[in-house]
């Protein structure tokens, strides 16, 4: 993976440590092209409560899919937040379902990861997905994914790329309907709930930094 930047150095590269641990596997994911602008994939990444319905069956369950209570704060380069447990039927591609808890962090306006983790008889299961997003003209723009997971040595890279591949296309439908295309920052111009804190504290930042790229 190659990181470039066509204008003026704003810091160091994101960090994305559970691809540096022991044990883990990393793999690459992507490019996928949406018809779509950067913020609306972030946010989509962000958003915990779209788990049980976009991708039920997968990542979620819509008889299951209340999001429990969780904080947002400010991490070292923007909002993240801990420990937001809900359950999953097949959450990493395997087929056995588990609660899991999730650890989302904002990286960058255009870049942002989690990390999730479970357990199983035979230890912690860790999986983790950093997400760069590169726009492409005034309609489209490309996402890239690093995963990282501590299981399934076994299982051929093609076949965990390709559940990827599924989820990324169930996140197609949701991301290119969406209106307006460019992501309100004014707080009031969409209804809220309360699962959506990251989301809410991710536009918030938007709006901090002066970030104009794909908002309103």
């Amino acid at each position: 993976m190659i990181w470039v930047c066509l204008g003026q150095n704003a810091g160091p590269l994101p960090e994305f440590p559970v691809a540096d641990e022991a044990g883990i596997r990393v793999l690459l994911a992507g490019s996928y092209r949406f018809r779509a602008l950067g913020p609306r994939l972030i946010e989509n990444l962000l958003d915990v409560a779209h788990l049980g319905i976009v991708h039920g069956g997968l990542l979620g369950d819509p008889e299951r899919g209340e999001v429990e209570d969780y904080e947002v704060g400010m991490g070292v380069r923007g909002p993240e937040a801990r420990e937001i447990r809900i359950w999953q039927p097949d959450p990493d591609g395997t087929g056995a379902g588990a609660h899991v808890s999730y650890h989302y962090e904002v990286l960058g306006p255009l870049t942002a990861g989690f990390v999730k983790l479970g357990s199983t008889e035979q230890g912690e299961r860790r999986f983790g997905i950093l997400a760069q997003v590169a726009p492409v003209d005034e309609q489209y723009c490309e996402m890239r994914l690093v995963m990282a997971m501590n299981y399934g040595h076994e299982i051929p890279d093609e076949e965990l790329i390709g559940f990827q591949n599924r989820v990324t296309e169930q996140d197609r439908a949701i991301v290119e309907s969406q209106r307006p295309e460019l992501l309100p920052l004014d707080l009031q111009a969409e209804l809220h709930l309360r699962s959506d804190r990251m989301a809410i504290a991710y536009r918030k930042w938007l709006r901090e930094i002066g970030f104009t790229y794909g908002v309103a």
